[in-house]
């Protein structure tokens, strides 16, 4: 089904529609109401005004927000086709927040409102930040840790972008990362075709380039750069929703210069329109990270002024002063500065001593490895990059974590263009290995990896992160038959306690106690790849 284009509004008649869930349903204004509200979820309140598409697009809406202990925020509306315009509103905190409107149109001018917010719901954490006492790592406002393990899905909009009342293939995805330990989806707010060859063998049904939707009028071969479409973003909203209740952040890539978009040009009204609808639209998500291009400088499309000023546009028009990277390293590496955090992509063979060396370079900001050259295999080849071994990708990925970096997961059928909906009617085989991400999130979440000190070896051959106290995790690279731990001098004589990780099963052996001597090990489980080993140091009165 091709999506319509949108009507003339001749007149406009509100829907109460249910966008995002955690908040109910959206509400429609009346003056100087109150609309019961929680902190950290999305709310929508929508404005009746009758105008065209083209008009709509163009009439200056906003509103200051203000709470009852002085905070302001500038929050700008945004035209919503058949539902009017909407002032999409996430309280920062519980409280008063009331608001006044702004706008180039007489109609929707001056409407003033309340929203009361209840404390946060159990489960809502609000958005993510760098944390302020440790700016390599991240943590949501609530203060609980958020320690990235991520998964590219460049067309995750298009799984069920024609589908007008539902987004069940959307769901059945985000599911599984959810359910394997994921939470950040790298996507595009649009991308239209790969270009290098596909596989011969690939069904139709699976490959989701040259999509039948676009964000503007007309279409990519015939674009309409003067109109947005509306409906387009109405569906987008269904994915970056479902993906926030599910505790997954979506990291929007606002533009891609080489899947073939038939963009308008750069800095045109039509860009500058587009761009900041997507910031209009989608900032008071809480699980939003922008993005401003994949490929940003790869590809010579637009220059590093040109990334800037998008970064610069972005911040004054984000009230809520969301994550901000660019996936390009190249721009990363000249300008961090601009950034939140950075992202690379670098493949090189010996990942950790790579990565490490990308944290002295960058001190004080986190980084995300978005694309280390792992690719894994799937029954249609789309890029296979220089590996693609299940075992091989994760063993990068690890290397990643203990180098105090955070890993990104490709899956070749689902990265790109090319998505199989639902992998369970594959052979076991074909499957991707998700599990092999949900064990990492178990080892994260128990040993609390994103707070250890990465960097110091503490080992004969390995790396490790610790606490310099009373715990110290190994990785044991595959070639390894034993490792040797460094423990600090004074714990000699003391008891340790060693556990092997298996990363490929999740599984945990017996613990094995040993006394602290001047040179101790632990042998390896036997098996043909890394293993990961947890020593903990016992109190000096363990018998």
């Amino acid at each position: 089904m091709r999506v319509p284009a949108l009507l003339v509004l001749l007149q406009i008649t509100l829907l109460v529609v249910a966008l995002p869930s955690w908040a109910g349903e959206a509400q429609r204004h009346i003056d100087d109401q109150t609309i019961a509200a929680r902190q950290w979820d999305v709310i929508d309140i929508q404005f009746n005004q009758a105008l065209r598409a083209d008009e709509g697009t163009e009439t200056e809406f906003s509103a200051t927000f203000s709470s009852d202990d002085g905070d302001q925020l500038e929050i700008p509306g945004f035209f919503d086709g058949q539902n009017g315009f909407v002032l999409r509103f996430t309280p920062p905190k519980p409280g008063s927040w009331k608001y006044v409107t702004r706008s180039s149109s007489t109609a929707l001018d001056k409407k003033s409102g309340e929203i009361a917010a209840e404390p946060a719901a159990s489960g809502r954490r609000g958005s993510i930040v760098v944390n302020e006492n440790s700016p390599r790592q991240f943590h949501y406002q609530d203060g609980e840790a958020y320690y990235p393990i991520a998964f590219e899905f460049d067309w995750l909009f298009a799984l069920d972008a024609e589908n007008p009342t539902d987004i069940p293939l959307t769901r059945q995805w985000i599911d599984r990362l959810a359910e394997n330990g994921f939470n950040q989806v790298v996507m595009n707010v649009f991308a239209y075709d790969v270009n290098w060859q596909k596989d011969d063998r690939l069904p139709k049904e699976y490959d989701y380039g040259n999509p039948r939707v676009f964000p503007f009028g007309g279409d990519n071969t015939h674009p309409d750069h003067s109109k947005l479409n509306i409906e387009y973003f109405q569906r987008l909203d269904r994915v970056i929703d479902y993906l926030d209740q599910k505790g997954i952040a979506a990291h929007l890539m606002i533009y891609v210069w080489n899947k073939k978009v038939n963009w308008p040009e750069a800095n045109s009204d039509a860009d500058n329109r587009y761009f900041d609808y997507v910031v209009k639209r989608y900032q008071a998500f809480p699980n939003l990270i922008w993005d401003i291009s994949k490929e940003a400088l790869g590809y010579g499309h637009n220059d590093v002024n040109y990334i800037s000023q998008r970064i610069e546009r972005l911040r004054k028009l984000d009230a809520y002063r969301r994550l901000v990277t660019v996936h390009d390293y190249s721009y990363c590496r000249r300008f961090p500065n601009k950034l939140d955090f950075i992202s690379v992509q670098l493949w090189h063979a010996e990942l950790y001593g790579t990565m490490r060396n990308v944290v002295k370079d960058f001190p004080g900001k986190p980084i995300l490895n978005i694309e280390h050259g792992g690719y894994e295999d799937a029954p249609y080849v789309v890029f296979p990059g220089s590996y693609v071994s299940p075992e091989t990708c994760l063993e990068r990925a690890y290397q990643c974590v203990f180098a105090g970096t955070y890993p990104t997961h490709y899956w070749q059928n689902a990265a790109w263009n090319v998505i199989i909906p639902d992998v369970e009617s594959l052979a076991p085989d074909d499957r991707p290995r998700l599990d092999y991400y949900r064990h990492l999130r178990t080892l994260v979440e128990k040993y609390r990896l994103g707070e250890l000190i990465a960097g110091d070896t503490k080992c004969n051959s390995g790396f490790c992160l610790h606490n310099d106290d009373d715990l110290f995790v190994f990785y044991v690279p595959k070639e390894n038959i034993s490792i040797g731990p460094r423990l600090p001098k004074d714990a000699k004589g003391r008891k340790m306690k060693g556990t092997w990780f298996d990363p490929f099963t999740g599984t945990f052996s017996e613990p094995v106690e040993q006394t602290i001597s001047q040179w101790p090990s632990f042998r390896k489980p036997e098996g043909d790849g890394f293993s990961v080993l947890v020593v903990d140091i016992l109190p000096d009165n363990t018998p």
